[in-house]
């Protein structure tokens, strides 16, 4: 007789079946891929609502890529795009068949009935789109960190790098075609054509934007001048005209001054208080309401300063794309470029080295945000010991060539009041007393000028200066463009601000404020 066993619960194995049930797929959204391409094909100007949001890379099914790819052409070629055009494009590309053949196209087209909501669902596949290239971003900054060769500063830099530019939806190509900047390069002629005033960021003085028509996206301005000059005060006037008069979103990085001290002194620029009462709150009844209600204008403006002492360039770099898109900041102004670092690159190297880094990073940085950056400079001492009028020279371009190998344009303040020249050059400009100017040094996309400039001193700031002011003589040749030099007006050191740099860090030689 057969023994009855004990009824005993039954384990199964576990199963050497891998389950797909918590795996892990790249983010797509292939539905939306094929109502959008099925969309394209039945609904030709829907792809005037997409083409500037969608590139072939941009789709997951590899043919999807295909399909968008002979769509794109036959856009590109003012040709008619229909099931039947794609699928002959597809024939002379050579990849009908990779893209799932001719009835792969009817059932594309078969599974939409309109266009309606394309450009919403072409931002989702955008967004899938940019979440596996977080992945690759992320995959790879991985790998690179394990790197023991890796310097782990370039690698944050150029882990944030990345990740703004996605940030941005701005993914960077290896190349663009001569026809598609073309087309770029002509529309912007044309935006700029159809745009009244000027083409790039106003300075607010009249003749420098006649010359640069604005600042340009991209460039790299250096500002130089010996202690003294006013460096601060010049760059304090411009991002007061742009962010008060033009509502421009401005950043100041000022490694010398301290924030308030800065904005003490674009409230006495602001409100015409003398800079001395604001230092001491030694203010009238009336210049206390003169006070609340100027300086309106300024609480209002979208002007950023970060006063970081001793900011080096990385630590520059990531603030900035911080501000570009937090508050889309359209210029940066450094003071001063001598005083910042490279952080913990070319330790072992010598300062010109360190200033090539800076100089080379502030360039990538204006290219990579597209905005233009202003970096004051310091002059070299060659100035003060060289004869003559004392006018600034690029070669006076402290510790580094690279500086004016990577400016777009490198510009001087000169005031010959400073070293007791009473005259210009040109006798018939009158005396220097009150006058400064700013010299055109180099410009990239552009000629060259000197360019006179009014400073009031005690208020701190810099005006274009009136005609009314200059002698006719100058006023005639401006006129009929035979002299390219202008009258301005600056105060007497004197009456000018405090400024640390006036202590030439790196001389120690005296100087005046400014």
């Amino acid at each position: 007789m057969e023994k009855i066993k004990p009824n005993i619960e039954y384990k199964p194995k576990k199963s050497t079946v891998i389950s797909l049930e918590k795996g892990k797929l790249p983010p797509q959204a292939v539905d939306l891929e094929e109502a959008v391409l099925g969309a394209l094909m039945i609904h030709q100007k829907s792809i005037d609502e997409i083409i500037d949001l969608l590139t072939a890379e941009v789709f997951y099914k590899i043919q999807h890529q295909y399909i968008y790819e002979a769509i794109h052409i036959l856009f590109k070629d003012a040709q008619p795009i229909d099931l039947l055009t794609v699928a002959s494009q597809l024939k002379k590309n050579g990849k009908l068949e990779a893209a799932g053949g001719e009835f792969y196209l009817i059932q594309l087209t078969q599974k939409v009935s309109s266009s309606a909501h394309i450009e919403f669902h072409a931002r989702i596949i955008l967004q899938k789109y940019i979440q596996r290239q977080l992945i690759v971003i992320s995959t790879e900054i991985i790998e690179k960190s394990y790197d023991e060769t890796t310097d782990v500063f370039d690698l944050l830099d150029e882990a944030e790098s990345k990740l703004y530019e996605v940030a941005q939806g701005i993914l960077k190509r290896s190349s663009k075609t001569s026809q598609s900047l073309v087309i770029q390069a002509k529309k912007r002629i044309e935006e700029i054509a159809n745009k009244e005033g000027l083409s790039g960021i106003p300075s607010g003085f009249q003749q420098l934007d006649k010359l640069t028509s604005g600042w340009q996206p991209s460039d790299l301005i250096i500002i130089a001048a010996r202690p003294g000059m006013g460096k601060t005060a010049l760059t304090l006037s411009m991002a007061r005209n742009i962010a008060v008069d033009h509502k421009i979103p401005v950043a100041i990085f000022s490694l010398e001054m301290s924030a308030i001290q800065l904005i003490t002194r674009l409230i006495s620029s602001e409100t015409e208080l003398d800079s001395e009462k604001l230092r001491t709150g030694n203010l009238q009844k009336y210049e206390w309401e003169q006070l609340n209600v100027k300086v309106k204008n300024l609480e209002d403006a979208p002007l950023y300063i970060d006063d970081t002492p001793s900011l080096s360039i990385f630590d520059l770099r990531a603030k900035a794309r911080r501000l570009s898109s937090q508050f889309g900041i359209k210029i940066l102004i450094v003071d001063y470029l001598q005083l910042m670092t490279d952080g913990a690159r070319n330790k072992s190297g010598n300062r010109e080295q360190e200033i090539s880094t800076i100089s080379r990073n502030l360039k990538a940085l204006a290219k990579e945000l597209d905005i233009p950056v202003i970096a004051l400079s310091q002059l070299s001492r060659a100035v003060e010991t060289r004869g003559g009028s004392k006018r600034p020279l690029l070669s006076d371009l402290r510790e580094s060539g690279a500086i004016e190998q990577d400016a777009d344009i490198v510009s001087f303040i000169y005031r010959p009041e400073y070293y007791k020249i009473e005259q210009w050059d040109d006798q018939e400009a009158g005396p220097t007393e009150g006058q400064a100017e700013l010299i055109i040094a180099k410009h990239r996309n552009g000629s060259l000028k000197d360019i006179r400039l009014k400073f009031i001193g005690k208020f701190g700031k810099f005006e274009s200066l009136d005609t009314a002011e200059m002698p006719m003589e100058i006023v005639s040749k401006m006129n009929y463009g035979v002299d390219d030099n202008y009258n301005s007006g600056f105060i007497s050191p004197n009456d000018a601000f405090g400024s640390s740099m006036n202590d030439d860090h790196l001389d120690n030689d005296s100087s005046v404020p400014f």
